[in-house]
């Protein structure tokens, strides 16, 4: 399996402490996806739509542990039943709100994602396919510190 870097994401949050666990939460939360270059062309289209899903990886999340207590509750729990995001494969999903397309750079708004975080895809986020209302439990919490690694200092 191989995946590629599409683009940086850039956001005001530097550590998961304080930073929104969804998108739902981050409402004055506003960033910007720089797409590198030779995937530019994908970007086209893409304006219009009000949200588009990011895919990234997660690399400053710990190692993966089965058991996690999650952001929004304080009882253990499977990993695979919660969103934490120090995962076997540490993907992130999000949908972000869409401001505007500037050449390569979208500007989002409702940004949950750690500045400098890599890219993997970007999709439209369609209501009628993604939504799903009922199923919904929404709750405002920001992180903590218990899935993030320490950042790595480069060698002097």
């Amino acid at each position: 399996m191989e995946l590629l870097t599409i683009g940086t994401i850039h956001s005001p949050f530097r550590e998961s402490v304080g930073t929104p666990v969804q998108p739902s939460s981050a409402q004055p939360a506003e960033g910007k996806i720089e797409v590198f270059a030779p995937f530019t062309e994908g970007l086209r289209d893409l304006a219009g739509f009000e949200r588009v899903w990011l895919l990234f990886w997660c690399h400053r999340a710990r190692p993966a542990r089965l058991s996690v207590v999650p952001y929004r509750d304080t009882v253990e729990r499977g990993l695979f039943a919660t969103r934490a995001p120090a995962r076997p494969n540490p993907i992130g999903l999000s949908a972000v709100r869409l401001r505007s397309i500037v050449g390569n750079v979208l500007h989002v708004g409702e940004l949950d994602i750690l500045d400098g975080t890599p890219l993997l895809d970007i999709k439209p986020y369609i209501p009628l396919y993604d939504s799903f209302p009922a199923a919904a439990r929404t709750a405002v919490i920001s992180a903590d510190d218990r899935f993030e690694q320490e950042p790595l200092t480069p060698a002097e």
